[in-house]
């Protein structure tokens, strides 16, 4: 079908009448590839922008459920509700905020700037109060969620103008791969960042867990139990501090990330094309919804990211109830992340030489056999951290390859739909919000899973029932879910021959307005 699609372009594009190209032309053909360029600094300017929601994204996703349950103390299901809810929340505000950005009308600091620029601070107040814990008991819940809530608001009017920016900082497809290369890259090392600044700031002060029921049996001395819960209510406010010093570090590094994507990034406003009119959002909703391959690719992500969520949001209880690692989850965590960095530029070399499906089927499978080993064999220090960082090399492949290929779907609907244009950002922010509402249930049905099979909160032990629960979170169900978003992902009609074709038709797309153009500055001369 794709093939077919492919030549009926191609036969109407040789029926079009050739029109010779004017030296002037070719001067403007000249001139906008050089501008379509894009330095190394611009890069990295450009990929810093995107460390912000990494950085607080990892550092919500592995830490926020065992913060809610064993430093807040909230009972596990009022943390699913806050946890489902708010990113429930966050997945309606994506196609929201990408509708209001496809209205917004140019400024002289173009038209997804200003956004960011707006966003950032309220983000970073709403981002700490999530990490303190309010002295009125009753409130907890409406605290957390309120600011929860709050935050991925915020967040998503910084995130979906960023994601949509990719688009609007050159017109050369090569460039743009490139420019998600770098942000791939420095987003992958923006969760290494927020895993080792929260990890390390409160694994340095994590509360004594107080003995269960189970622990008691076992020792056969419940003398200790008094004690234990004496020195944990001390050392508890501690914990709560380092919680706070870390997010406040994490503010700062937000902060100064935006600036540095304000300063150096240029938004570039593309010229020579009339405008669409402004739809409204259910039209917008249409029209990505009518275009197949997005449809098949949001749908085969939506699986496959679903699986690597709930592995990052059971992980760290994972490591520390059903591997007995307490002391040591932060660092294979952060060893997971660090291999996913040092990942990201050999899966950029291998899209590149082999085909970016191709890259999906093995990047993304890699990561099954180690979810199976890490619950198969018994419990091992030196191979958790070996199985940490095989999977680390899957993560980066999650990262890289959603965001590369979505360029090439905008792209692939530019070509069958010329005549519209200015409405990039629905593209995006609808991905994102079939990502984290997936994400939001996953989290809310796993905690409550935790919940009916009897969690004890800072328990220094839990009952085989929740040691189950989180074998079957972080195993079987991510396999299957993968296994489901590869079977539709096999469906997707974008291959390389059609993505080459695309760019080409795109090329001669410019290449006549750049003749328009010429044309247009002759008769002004002559006038």
């Amino acid at each position: 079908m794709a093939r077919g699609e492919g030549a009926e372009q191609y036969a109407v594009t040789s029926l079009l009448p050739v029109k010779p190209v004017s030296a002037d032309g070719i001067k403007i053909s000249k001139q906008r590839d050089q501008r379509s360029r894009l330095s190394v600094c611009s890069k990295l300017c450009y990929a810093i922008g995107g460390a912000p929601y990494q950085i607080t994204g990892s550092a919500l996703g592995f830490f926020l459920q065992i913060y809610l349950l064993d430093v807040a103390q909230l009972d596990p299901f009022y943390a699913s509700i806050i946890l489902f809810v708010g990113r429930a929340w966050d997945a309606v505000t994506d196609p929201t905020v990408g509708f209001l950005v496809s209205r917004t009308k140019w400024t002289r600091f173009g038209r997804m700037m200003p956004w960011i620029l707006l966003s950032t601070p309220l983000a970073v107040l709403t981002y700490f109060l999530i990490w303190c814990v309010p002295p009125v008991e009753q409130g907890k819940v409406f605290w957390y969620l309120v600011f929860y809530c709050l935050f991925q608001s915020l967040q998503t009017c910084f995130h979906v103008p960023y994601s949509a920016l990719t688009m609007f900082i050159s017109t050369e497809q090569k460039e743009r791969d490139s420019a998600t290369a770098y942000r791939m890259t420095v987003e992958v090392l923006g969760t290494v960042v927020g895993t080792a600044i929260q990890g390390q700031i409160v694994g340095g002060a994590i509360a004594p867990c107080v003995p269960t029921e189970y622990d008691v049996l076992d020792k056969g001395n419940s003398s200790q139990m008094g004690s234990e819960v004496n020195v944990s209510h001390i050392s508890l406010d501690e914990t709560k501090r380092a919680y706070m010093i870390a997010s406040g570090v994490i503010c700062a590094i937000y902060v100064f990330c935006a600036a540095i994507l304000f300063m150096g990034v240029r938004e570039r406003e593309e010229s020579g094309r009339i405008k669409s009119e402004p739809i409204t959002f259910w039209q917008g909703m249409r029209l990505v919804m009518g275009h197949g391959p997005y449809v098949k690719l949001v749908m085969g992500f939506l699986f496959t990211s679903l699986a690597f969520m709930l592995l990052e949001g059971n992980f760290a209880l994972f490591i520390t109830y059903a591997l007995g690692h307490r002391n040591d989850f932060q660092n294979i965590l952060l060893v997971i992340m660090l291999s996913g960095t040092l990942s990201i530029p050999w899966w950029q070399w291998f899209l590149t030489r082999f085909g970016k499906k191709t890259a999906v089927y093995i990047g993304i499978t890699w990561a099954v056999p180690f979810m199976i080993l890490i619950v198969s064999i018994k419990s091992n220090l030196i191979i958790s951290y070996m199985v940490s960082v095989a999977a680390g090399v899957s993560v980066a492949a999650a990262f890289l390859l959603p965001w590369s290929m979505l360029p090439d779907v905008v792209d692939d609907f530019k070509v069958q739909n010329p005549d519209i244009h200015g409405h990039e950002a629905i593209f995006f922010s609808f991905y994102v919000f079939f990502t984290k509402f997936a994400s939001g249930v996953s989290l809310g049905i796993s905690t409550l899973s935790l919940d009916f099979a009897g969690y004890v909160t800072r328990g220094c032990s839990q009952p085989e029932a929740v040691v189950l629960t989180l074998k079957m979170l972080v195993s079987p169900v991510p396999v299957a879910l993968i296994a489901l978003g590869l079977l539709i992902f096999k469906s997707y009609p974008i291959n390389e021959e059609r993505r080459q074709g695309n760019r080409k038709l795109l090329q001669e797309m410019l290449d006549i307005e750049a003749d328009s153009e010429s044309d247009s500055a002759e008769l002004g001369s002559v006038v």
